[in-house]
């Protein structure tokens, strides 16, 4: 090559190299890419793993970990549906995962039905990681939830008890995912409960995790390992109408149709059946 071909050929090159990224023909490298999380979690490493549904055999739900509360009462909450048992229309294994779904139909005295599975027969708790990865129903009238109650209940009453509410959510507020606690003290009849909410961008399509990690002193609140809300025994008080979180409580999932707060706006008839789907439920301590 000649001096002078091979001067010009490495001017050009300089330039090329030092040319700006807002130059037109730049080329700037690509953003690494982004993997959602798989349907799992990672637990503390001071806990274990002691108890744990995958919904992994097709059918009915596994009756050595839930039983069915059963009725259409209103449940304390004007709601609309009839809770069934053991009817696979409401709760079902399918695909790997929990299907609880609330239909349109006449069932004894009520339009709608659905079911809400609960662990009391089977297995309580007291303190401990809990969690549930899940898909919630959209429109209005859908209420879904993941909670617990103390297993004193029969005894005691609500809300003496103990409520722990690890997810709620009204269809009419899309979105917008509810974490509280009621007690004696503290509930939702005085307006006094503890309460927060984190606002989602997509509940209906993705799965979330729900989580509680629940102390002696403590319960926190978490979505995707997220911390959003947080009570203390010591900001509430020591006595039993105070905090009443200090015994067993058993599981619940369920899925209401209307009531005095997923009803507030309404419940849209066109959109039924609808379908809380939970992929595993899991409890660490």
């Amino acid at each position: 090559m000649k001096p002078l071909l091979l001067m010009n050929t490495l001017l050009v090159a300089l330039l090329l190299a030092c040319k700006r990224p807002d130059d037109a023909t730049a080329t700037l490298p690509l953003p690494p890419a982004v993997t959602p999380p798989a349907s799992q979690t990672v637990s503390p490493t001071t806990r274990k793993l002691v108890w744990a549904d995958e919904f992994s055999t097709p059918g009915l739900p596994d009756s050595t970990k839930w039983g069915y509360e059963v009725g259409g009462n209103g449940w304390g909450n004007n709601e609309l549906q009839f809770y069934t048992s053991k009817r696979p229309e409401n709760a079902r294994v399918e695909g790997g995962k929990l299907i609880i779904e609330a239909r349109r139909e006449t069932w004894e005295n009520r339009g709608y039905t659905s079911a809400r599975l609960l662990t009391r027969p089977t297995q309580t708790w007291t303190y401990g990681r809990i969690e549930a990865y899940a898909r919630l129903p959209k429109g209005r009238g859908t209420w879904p939830a993941v909670w617990m109650l103390g297993k004193n209940i029969s005894t005691a009453g609500w809300p003496r008890c103990g409520e722990i509410d690890i997810m709620e959510h009204v269809g009419y507020d899309e979105g917008m995912v509810h974490g509280s606690i009621h007690s004696e003290s503290y509930n939702h009849v005085k307006g006094t409960q503890k309460t927060n909410k984190l606002k989602l961008a997509d509940v209906v399509n993705t799965f979330h995790l729900y989580a509680i990690e629940w102390t002696a002193d403590q319960i926190d609140f978490f979505i995707d390992d997220q911390q959003y809300y947080s009570v203390q025994r010591s900001a509430l008080g020591n006595s039993e109408a105070q905090w009443p979180f200090n015994q067993p409580f058993y599981l619940i999932l369920n899925l209401a149709v209307g009531g005095n707060w997923g009803g507030q706006q309404g419940v849209d008839e066109t959109i039924w059946p609808q379908r809380m789907e939970v992929d595993y439920v899991r409890v660490y301590q």
